[in-house]
């Protein structure tokens, strides 16, 4: 099998992983290993917090929200916030995503606490997380 330029079936019998710095360039595809713990900044370069989870539509295959954990110091504290995933787009350069909103926005809108997620299926809850964000939840991110 040779796909563009491409030999999976020797590249897998080596089981090793292509190196360097333009190994995973241009960022097509993501594991969602990956994306959980991947620190979300700011245009400013601020540290708004690390994303917890995902949030899948198993209908279409979107990822549909990223759940991202701000606040916390070692784990404790903060507050996770469902985000339409469309609001992201990675900085594959500095491996993180970068949401377009300050640090203080977090203080006026709605989360959750760790220990009492929002019933994942009340349509009520993400239609009003779609119309808080303003922004449709089927696309997927830009990438830079």
């Amino acid at each position: 099998m040779n796909l563009v330029g491409k030999e999976y079936e020797v590249d897998n019998l080596t089981g090793k992983n292509h190196e360097g710095p333009n190994a995973n360039v241009p960022v097509r595809r993501l594991t969602a290993t990956s994306i959980i713990g991947d620190k979300v900044e700011n245009l400013d370069g601020e540290n708004l917090g690390t994303i917890d989870n995902l949030m899948i539509n198993i209908n279409s295959g979107f990822i549909e929200y990223v759940v991202l954990e701000s606040g916390s110091f070692l784990g404790l504290g903060g507050k996770l916030f469902a985000i339409p995933f469309s609001q992201l787009y990675l900085n594959a350069e500095k491996e993180c995503f970068i949401l377009n909103r300050e640090k203080e926005y977090f203080k006026t809108i709605p989360g959750f606490d760790k220990n009492h997620w929002p019933d994942t299926n009340d349509h009520s809850y993400f239609n009003d997380v779609d119309t808080f964000w303003n922004a449709p939840s089927t696309t997927s991110p830009r990438y830079t």
